[in-house]
Formats: structure tokens, C-alpha cells, sequence
């Protein structure tokens, strides 16, 4: 997942959170790549008209990084699950002030396959997806934290595991649940949804 090298963004992570003024600085052109090929991820499930561009994305996540300079970053994987949540968030808001929950009002629409997500049932909506995710957090959230490191974040099962400080059979466990009680929440949420139309 992530090619920066690992001591030195770790450093300069913990010089930044020290309040060491260069250091977000010197970071910056480190981890640059990693948060473009997530911002591309994230942007490659919107529909072809959605408004807001790859290079946004990174510029909000890194004006909303700079705000978060007293974390007390653990290494590079906290960083990027941190930047990777940040994205969703963004991603969301633009969703909700763009009206995109009403009954077909154009809701914003991201395809997940299974390489992304949980579902070979293309067109979710990015909205509802959140919504879900917040509901899951909310009744265990080790295995919200597993979807959002491994698809959004694009950590891998080891590097999840490791974050997490759990195994990686672990982490594989918390996503086969987690995948099912997503399915369950989305369709309940869009039968809800439907009802009330």
C-alpha cells in the first residue's frame, strides 16, 4: 500500500505533532503519492459528472491535515488511515450539501465491487454506505475501523492487522461479518427509504 518510507514519515509525523513548524512541510512531497492514489480510488466510484475533482480532494484532505497538527500520530499507517477517513468524510459532506439523499434527487452513486468493498451489486449510494458504517461503528467499532483501513484506506490485511494490533485472521473474520452486516443495514436503510416515498 504505502511506499513512503516508513522511519522518516514517521518522524517528521511526530516532529510535526511536537509543533516542529517545517515539518508538515517535509512531509508533504513524502506522502503526496500515497494520498493521490487514494483520492483516485475514492473518485474513480463517482459518477463520470461528479463535480468535484481528484486534486480537490487531496487539497481539502490537506487543508483539514493541517488543522489536525496535535495528533499524536503513532507512525505512517495512523496517518493514512487518519487522511483516508478525512477523504470519506469529504467525499460525504459534498454528498449531503449537494441534496443527494433525496428520493431520486440524483443521489451521488459510487460502484463497490468486491475489491473495494462488500458487494458485487453495483451502485451504492455513498450516503447510505456512511450511514451504514457509522451505525457499525457504533455497535463495534474495531470492525467499522477493518472496512474503513482495508477499502478506503487501502491498507492491506497485515498492515490493518498491525494498525489495529490484532492478527490478521482477525481482521479477515471482522470483514466477512462486517460485509454481511453492511449488506443487511444498506438494504434495510433503501427499503426504509422506498417505504417512506
Amino acid at each position: 500500500m504505502v511506499t513512503s518510507p516508513s522511519p522518516q514519515v514517521t518522524q517528521l509525523l511526530i516532529a510535526w505533532s511536537q509543533g516542529e513548524q517545517g515539518a508538515f512541510d517535509r512531509l508533504v512531497p513524502l506522502v503526496h503519492a500515497e494520498l493521490s492514489r487514494l483520492a483516485h480510488y475514492y473518485m474513480s466510484g463517482q459518477n463520470v459528472g461528479h463535480t468535484l475533482q481528484t486534486t480537490a480532494l487531496v487539497n481539502e484532505a490537506y487543508l483539514r491535515l493541517v488543522d489536525l497538527s496535535q495528533v499524536s500520530w503513532q507512525n505512517r499507517a495512523h496517518f493514512f488511515a487518519v487522511s483516508a477517513r478525512l477523504m470519506r468524510r469529504i467525499l460525504i459532506d459534498f454528498a449531503r450539501s449537494r441534496n443527494y439523499l433525496k428520493r431520486g434527487g440524483g443521489a451521488q452513486q459510487v460502484a463497490l465491487d468486491e475489491a473495494m468493498l462488500i458487494s458485487e451489486e453495483p451502485d451504492f449510494d455513498l450516503v447510505l454506505l456512511d450511514d451504514a458504517l457509522t451505525a457499525l461503528a457504533e455497535i463495534d467499532a474495531r470492525k467499522s475501523q477493518v472496512v474503513e483501513l482495508r477499502f478506503f484506506g487501502g491498507m492491506t490485511e497485515e498492515e490493518t492487522a498491525q494498525f489495529l494490533s490484532v492478527s490478521p485472521e482477525t481482521v479477515r473474520r471482522d470483514l466477512r461479518l462486517s460485509k454481511a452486516w453492511l449488506l443487511r443495514e444498506i438494504e434495510e436503510r433503501k427499503t426504509k427509504d422506498t417505504e417512506r416515498a
